[in-house]
C-alpha cells in the first residue's frame, strides 16, 4: 500500500494571491519587440499604470523594474490590474467608465507632473483622440479641463494650509509660469491667489 502522503496532490502555487513569475531576458525581449509569438505564453503588467498587456502590445515600452509577469490574464485581474484598452489581453473591451476612471485616478495622483493628451493616451494605452472623446462623454469635460480643475483646487489647499509663496505653489500644482497661474486662478475663482489667501485668513479671524 502506498504511503498516504505520496498520494497527496500538490497544491497549485499559481493560485496564490501574490503570484510571482520571473522576468527573463527572453520575456523582456518579447515585450520590447512586441513579439506576438509569446501571446498566451505570458502577460505583463505595469505597476505604475495598473494595466496589463499581451507581449505584442504596441504601447510604449515600460521601465523594466515596473513590470510584473503573469502566466494568465486571470492572475493579473486577481491582483487588480486592468486589461489594456489597445491590445485587449482578455479579448474583451474594457468598459469606457472604467478606462476613464483609471485616467482620472492617474491625473489626481500626478497633476504636478507635465501632463498632456499624448502622454495620457500612452499611459492609458489608447489614442489621444479616442481618449479625449471618451473622457468628455463620461466626465462632461475634456481631460485638459479636468487637469486644470484638479490643479487649481490643489492650489487652494496650498494657499489655505501652507505659507508657500505663489511662485512655489504654481510649481507644486504643475503650472510653473506663475503669471499664467495667477491668471488661471483668478479666471476660475474671481480672486488672485494673494487675494484668496487674505480673504480666507480674514474670515478665519472673524470666526475666532
Amino acid at each position: 500500500m502506498k504511503d498516504k502522503k505520496s498520494m497527496e496532490v500538490p497544491q497549485d502555487k499559481t493560485s496564490n494571491k501574490h503570484h510571482v513569475e520571473m522576468m527573463t531576458d527572453e520575456r523582456w525581449q518579447a515585450i520590447i519587440h512586441n513579439d506576438a509569438t509569446y501571446n498566451q505564453k505570458f502577460f505583463y503588467a505595469v505597476e505604475t499604470t495598473k494595466i496589463f498587456c499581451k507581449p505584442s502590445c504596441k504601447s510604449r515600452v515600460p521601465k523594466k523594474e515596473n513590470v510584473r509577469i503573469f502566466r494568465t490574464a486571470e492572475q493579473a485581474l486577481n491582483e487588480n490590474f486592468r486589461p489594456c484598452k489597445r491590445c485587449k489581453p482578455t479579448n474583451e473591451n474594457l468598459p469606457d467608465c472604467e478606462w476613464v476612471a483609471h485616467v482620472t485616478e492617474y491625473i489626481d495622483k500626478n497633476f504636478a507632473e507635465k501632463l498632456n493628451l499624448e502622454l495620457l493616451g500612452m499611459i492609458a494605452h489608447g489614442s489621444p483622440f479616442h481618449l479625449h472623446r471618451t473622457f468628455k462623454k463620461i466626465k462632461g469635460i475634456t481631460p485638459a479641463a479636468y487637469i486644470l480643475h484638479v490643479r487649481l483646487d490643489a492650489a487652494k489647499n496650498y494657499l489655505i494650509g501652507t505659507n508657500k509663496s505663489i511662485a512655489d505653489i504654481s510649481i507644486c500644482v504643475g503650472i510653473p509660469n506663475s503669471t499664467y497661474f495667477i491668471t488661471l486662478f483668478k479666471n476660475k475663482f474671481g480672486y488672485t491667489p494673494v487675494q484668496y489667501r487674505k480673504l480666507y485668513q480674514s474670515c478665519e479671524k472673524k470666526e475666532k
